[in-house]
């Protein structure tokens, strides 16, 4: 596919898109993006830190974003969890329940195409 059609991210919409996606949770969540930027969700300290090597990633993420293709990208090493095991196993039941709706799927994929 050429580079003009896949989209990719600066650390500042990827934020944004990932506040919208995972509002929801009850347990405190961080990212960390391909540049450092760190991303906190939630109140308190994170149950751990998804840790994403590259906009690539982060857009394939985020187009579907349940456990089982974190636990692919995991194995892929193409991001890192860090943090205690069983509490990003807690967290990661509660992301198994997000329902991106059409009109978020939307909204994140045009933010994904604005350059600033």
């Amino acid at each position: 596919m050429p580079s003009l059609l896949r989209p990719r991210p600066n650390p500042r919409i990827a934020a944004s898109v990932l506040g919208e996606v995972f509002k929801e949770l009850r347990h405190p969540l961080a990212f960390r993006l391909w540049d450092g930027t760190e991303v906190r969700l939630g109140e308190g300290e994170p149950a751990c830190v998804v840790v994403i090597h590259a906009p690539e990633t982060f857009t394939a993420l985020i187009r579907d974003p349940r456990p089982g293709h974190f636990a692919e990208a995991y194995a892929s090493n193409a991001i890192d969890i860090q943090g205690n095991l069983f509490d990003a196993m807690r967290v990661a039941n509660e992301v198994e329940e997000i329902k991106v709706t059409t009109g978020q799927r939307l909204r994140i994929l045009l933010a994904l195409w604005k350059k600033a």
